[in-house]
């Protein structure tokens, strides 16, 4: 196995992605993909297998950077604004200088597929009941210590059993399992920007809108672009504190406050999820500030969801969100004036239900991914008439 740097440090040894392969296996998180692979091993993390897979280049002439003297180049479509020298990768892992021109190594390079309820992204306000066939590649221009999904963002490309699924492969995809969207998500879709821009593209041709699924950490120009193509946005807040995003996320708090500002002036339909951590990002005296900014800056309408967080990664030692915190911080978003706010990962819960603003009546009744009653008609409370945020059949 290659040790090429991933960021600030070294990629997995071949010994220690051989014995987290297996754990995977053990655990009966990963599926047989035996059908056309063009990986070196038979196992692929999705739920779909595709009879026929295409062979292809993984390589792509990226988007969005600048050539700078002697084939040095600086990436410009994160925050991290990576400067790299020739041979050298940025922190994402994924995008490369080649002798002075930038390459995404992940175009097409799909190491995740499943055919999803939109629920599960989650989003609440965007054609509930649809499905979106959600993909990914390996690859995050993050570091998060809890991340539920490390195993493909926090690795190489090439320590990733991936296929390649072209652009008009994910449309004819989507048409055979009746996807009513795509869904970039499960590692980080900025890294793979310019597959999802051209997925997305030849989505909305096809009336089967993109939706992306990310931290929020894009540059303005290439966010403004990519919106152009896509139908909604969920974004993973990670708390609301620069400390927080420093030493847990290895990131920065005020580039994604700008993101969640661009996506209200541009229009598109967001929400925002926070995935509650006990004594990280629970503090209430954060959570009400958190809230207040949210009013001031993008409104009462935008959706807010707090997560439960059950121990994963490099945080094995916190205990899962005691179920009352969520709760607590439910009620200091709604006292703040927030008009959907939810409680998520506690299937059953009536914080996963929509209640109208106005005549306070329960809307969308919920229970996990299921919607069991839907009562908004001609995006309208049924009973009073409210007009409700969001994008509706």
């Amino acid at each position: 196995m290659n040790n090429k740097k991933r960021g600030n440090g070294y990629s997995l040894t071949r010994r220690e992605f051989l014995g987290r392969l297996a754990g995977l296996l053990i655990a009966g998180e990963l599926l047989c993909f035996d059908e056309g692979k063009t990986t070196s091993t038979d196992t692929f993390r999705g739920g779909i297998k595709p009879k026929e897979v295409a062979s292809g280049d993984f390589t792509k002439e990226a988007l969005y950077y600048q050539k700078l003297a002697k084939n040095i180049i600086r990436c410009q479509l994160c925050p991290n604004q990576c400067t790299l020298t020739p041979g050298s990768r940025g922190i994402c892992g994924v995008r490369e200088n080649s002798k002075g021109t930038l390459y995404t190594l992940v175009y097409s390079r799909v190491c995740a597929l499943h055919n999803d309820p939109i629920e599960k992204k989650p989003l609440f306000h965007y054609h509930p009941g649809i499905s979106a066939l959600s993909l990914a590649t390996p690859g995050c221009n993050f570091t998060c210590k809890y991340c539920q999904n490390w195993e493909i963002s926090q690795s190489l490309p090439e320590e990733v059993d991936c296929f390649y699924l072209p652009p008009e492969g994910l449309i004819k995809l989507a048409k055979k399992y009746k996807a009513k969207a795509l869904a970039f998500t499960y590692s980080e879709p900025v890294i793979f920007y310019e597959y999802m821009y051209e997925c997305a593209t030849l989505g909305k041709k096809a009336g089967i809108p993109g939706i992306m699924i990310s931290n929020g950490f894009i540059e303005e120009k290439p966010l403004k672009e990519l919106c152009k193509q896509l139908g909604a946005v969920k974004i993973d807040f990670k708390g609301f504190s620069e400390e927080f995003y420093t030493n847990i996320c290895s990131g920065r708090l005020l580039p994604v406050l700008n993101t969640l500002e661009n996506l209200k002036k541009i229009g598109i339909w967001f929400e925002i999820v926070i995935l509650i951590l006990p004594t990280l990002n629970d503090n209430p005296q954060e959570i009400k500030k958190m809230c207040e900014w949210i009013k001031n800056n993008l409104g009462v309408d935008v959706p807010v969801h707090f997560s439960r967080f059950f121990p994963a990664y490099k945080l094995q030692n916190l205990s899962a969100t005691p179920i009352d915190t969520l709760e607590q911080l439910r009620k200091i978003a709604q006292d703040v004036g927030l008009h959907y706010v939810y409680i998520g990962n506690v299937p059953g819960h009536i914080g996963e239900n929509t209640y109208c603003p106005k005549c306070k009546k329960e809307i969308i009744s919920r229970v996990g991914y299921k919607i069991l009653n839907l009562n908004i008609l001609k995006g309208k409370c049924k009973y009073c008439g409210y007009p409700i945020a969001g994008v509706w059949d």
